[in-house]
């Protein structure tokens, strides 16, 4: 009796489950962000690597290979922030109060995620920019930012002008910070933000301003500032800063992007 020429256990079977149920959870975190281009990029040399090693060819092999052992230290050094991050939100998403529930293990998304409250936005943005009150405000498109709202305090409150207005208010304990709006909730509140390393940005940008870039540079978000000092509005997007624009211009760009 001739046996198969491939065998296939039962633990093969749950080893293929392990690494795609791992490759869908660093899916959901780094979805929408620039690690996700890294993040092809490192499985796209990883894939060439293992054709390489199945072709026998030991030179390139060899050379893929070291690339790959000292690409991985790099990652690990160049992203440090990130990669600490990433540890904190798993440490709180998965153990938190000694917790694992079926939904923390695999989240699922039984409804459609609603669009974003754009007038309310708009209104609490031109209401901020007439007294001046400073503020930072996150909206996502493809990812929930689940990361950097996990550094901030967690809402999950309807999204209305009237509270995005309250929690910048100058006397609230929410106001410093970053605001991270996915859909129709407001998901947190003193959300801390990457600052971009950019060099060339003008003197006049303050931290509001760098940090938003920052985030743009990072992830797929629209990112709206009002100018504590100026009252302005700006807004960054895909690594690019327009400042003090009109409302009218700002409630056409959310429309594009979220209508």
């Amino acid at each position: 009796m001739l046996q198969g020429f491939i065998t296939i256990r039962v633990l093969d079977i749950i080893d293929i489950l392990l690494v795609a149920y791992l490759m869908y959870q660093v899916y959901l975190l780094i979805r929408g962000t620039v690690a996700m281009n890294i993040f092809i990029g490192i499985l796209s040399v990883y894939l060439v690597w293992i054709i390489v090693k199945a072709l026998e060819m030991q030179l390139l092999g060899t050379i893929l290979g070291q690339v790959i052992g000292v690409g991985v230290i790099a990652l690990i050094i160049v992203f440090q922030q990130e990669v600490r991050r990433f540890l904190i939100f798993i440490g709180n998403q998965y153990f938190n109060r000694n917790r694992l529930t079926l939904e923390k293990v695999i989240p699922f998304e039984l409804t459609q995620q609603s669009k974003v409250r754009i007038k309310s936005v708009i209104k609490a943005v031109i209401n901020m920019a007439k007294s001046k009150t400073g503020a930072l405000i996150v909206i996502s498109k493809k990812s929930e930012l689940t990361v950097f709202a996990e550094t901030g305090d967690r809402l999950n409150a309807d999204t209305t002008s009237r509270l995005i207005e309250s929690i910048f208010n100058k006397n609230s304990p929410l106001h410093d910070g970053a605001m991270i709006i996915t859909g129709d909730k407001l998901i947190a509140a003193r959300c801390v933000l990457p600052v971009s390393d950019n060099l060339n940005l003008p003197p006049n940008y303050g931290m509001r301003h760098r940090a938003a870039l920052g985030m743009s540079e990072n992830t797929d978000s629209l990112v709206i500032i009002v100018s504590e000092e100026t009252g302005q509005i700006s807004f960054a997007e895909s690594g690019k800063l327009q400042h003090n624009i009109d409302p009218k211009d700002l409630m056409a760009k959310l429309e594009l992007n979220f209508g």
